[in-house]
């Protein structure tokens, strides 16, 4: 079954490549996605290995708090739909540094965009190697470190050759087979309780090694500066995601966009229900079975695997084998769609636009972009290695303060605020980006779990407050304190920007 859903993904890409042939094609599928199709893509995109995997194993690690990161990653989305998805439609092509440099200078703004968008691209891509290679691990019994070769490959085939429309396709195929099995997942675990919650939280409890704690908040995020950061990181961290943005592109127009978000929020707000039942299921029906644990008592494969098992626990070998092909299609999915957001700001940002001048060609520019999917492929599986102890959900949880915070801010005020210089943007973007990596390195995850320190420097594992913080205050002094004459006129290209991002509303109208 694992093998069959591999070599169907690589059909879908060979049938995609023979119709990739433009940079069109490559980055925004043509614009030929249609509104529900696009819908069922972002919630696969969503529904990836940090959510089916990493959200089942924290709240399989520490129940009620493992919720924290489905509640963050789903209210992001009305801020999407009101204030990002028309205007980005209408004002863009392929990428958000396309609207950011709308009405300011190219080169400053889209050099330090594409900084931003690869930096979440990476981090993303690492939570997704690791969830992969232990899923592989798992299954076939191949060292990690093979495993996460294989996924890289085959992400370097699927990107390269199909691009959007490749990736679009499996998503949509990947989406609908993962909520029809975390579904059956779901209802075989309220079957055993009788179809009762109370049921299912007392037998959780009662063999969980944490006991009633794991219904109380505080088990992940021991203080408010903690939790407020990480909130920020999941609200505006969505509005940032480089891969999610590229998305409203591959549709017809804005109103199109606007109803791609309203099907999104809807299967992806069903899926993690799902992953709250299937967490406090694996409690029960995992936690306490022995076939599942090591000698040490601890579950085979990590708290990551928690889902897998309770494939396995509630469906027998056959449902096994399935959730682990889905879970494995799903990794490469998403994995292709990050990778091919990567590429598209090396490409398309920083070669063709900063290097090139906007005189590359398609040719020129999709053989960039082939070079940047191996690069980031070849990136991915070291970084993948390296962080191999690290739960998935909390890698991405990083990923969105890089995104909240050298992104979403720019992004923002460039549709809002007409103000904002290029000088602004380019030290707003800056400051977030370099804000956040900073803490991030000096914060315990790194400091202290990779590089082995006794203590960290910066106390807190997300730096999204302080680095959201510093990217608006930046770039709001920057701005204002900009008196060139190409500021005035950016200030005065704010009107025609308006105007052009109305166009496709009074189109529909």
């Amino acid at each position: 079954m694992f093998f069959v859903f591999v070599a169907a993904t690589l059909a879908i890409t060979w049938w995609a490549a023979r119709r990739t042939r433009t940079r069109d094609h490559f980055y925004a599928a043509g614009g030929n996605i249609t509104a529900l199709q696009n819908g069922l893509a972002i919630a696969g995109d969503y529904m990836s290995a940090a959510s089916f995997l990493g959200i089942s194993g924290l709240v399989f690690l520490s129940g009620y708090d493992g919720l924290i990161y489905s509640i963050g990653f789903l209210v992001g989305w009305p801020i999407i739909l009101f204030l990002i998805a028309e205007r980005l439609r209408n004002l863009g092509r392929y990428t958000f540094a396309d609207v950011v440099s709308f009405r300011l200078s190219a080169v400053p703004v889209r050099s330090i965009s594409a900084c931003g968008a690869l930096a979440t691209v990476i981090l993303y891509l690492i939570a997704q190697m690791v969830g992969a290679g232990k899923l592989i691990e798992l299954l076939f019994g191949l060292p990690y470190e093979s495993a996460v070769i294989i996924v890289g490959v085959l992400m370097i085939l699927y990107v390269s050759f199909g691009g959007m429309i490749a990736t679009t396709w499996v998503q949509i195929i990947k989406a609908v087979l993962l909520l029809l099995g975390a579904s059956f997942m779901a209802i075989a675990v309220l079957w055993n309780m009788g179809f009762s919650f109370e049921t299912l939280f007392e037998r959780a409890v009662d063999v969980h090694p944490k006991g009633e704690a794991i219904m109380a908040p505080g088990g992940l995020l021991s203080d408010p500066v903690s939790a407020i950061s990480l909130g920020l990181a999941l609200m505006f961290g969505t509005a940032g995601l480089p891969h999610i943005l590229m998305r409203f592109f591959t549709v017809a127009d804005a109103r199109e966009a606007r109803s791609s978000v309203f099907y999104a929020t809807g299967f992806i707000g069903y899926f993690y229900i799902l992953t709250f039942i299937i967490g406090f299921g694996a409690i029960v029906l995992v936690g306490g079975d022995a076939r599942f644990l090591d000698s040490a008592g601890a579950l085979i494969g990590g708290n990551n695997m928690a889902a897998i098992h309770l494939a396995q626990a509630t469906g027998g070998d056959l449902f096994l084998g399935f959730i682990s092909a889905v879970a494995f299609a799903t990794i490469l999915a998403v994995v292709s769609g990050l990778t091919l957001a990567g590429a598209s700001a090396v490409s398309h940002d920083l070669y063709a636009s900063v290097f090139r001048h906007g005189e590359a060609d398609d040719a020129e520019e999709l053989r960039v972009s082939r070079l940047a999917t191996v690069g980031l492929g070849v990136l991915a599986i070291g970084l993948g290695i390296v962080f191999e102890q690290q739960n998935v959900a909390f890698m991405v949880g990083l990923a969105f303060a890089i995104a909240a915070s050298a992104n979403f801010p720019v992004l923002l005020l460039s549709m809002y605020w007409s103000r904002l210089t290029t000088r602004g943007a380019f030290w707003g973007g800056a400051c977030g980006l370099g804000v956040a990596v900073g803490l991030m390195i000096l914060g315990p995850t790194v400091w202290v779990d990779v590089l082995g320190n006794a203590q960290a420097v910066f106390p807190y594992k997300y730096p999204a407050l302080f680095a959201m913080s510093a990217a608006f205050l930046a770039a709001w002094g920057f701005s204002v304190s900009d008196t060139s004459t190409r500021a005035a006129g950016e200030r005065e290209a704010f009107d025609l920007q308006y105007i052009r991002s109305e166009m496709g509303r009074v189109g529909e109208g």
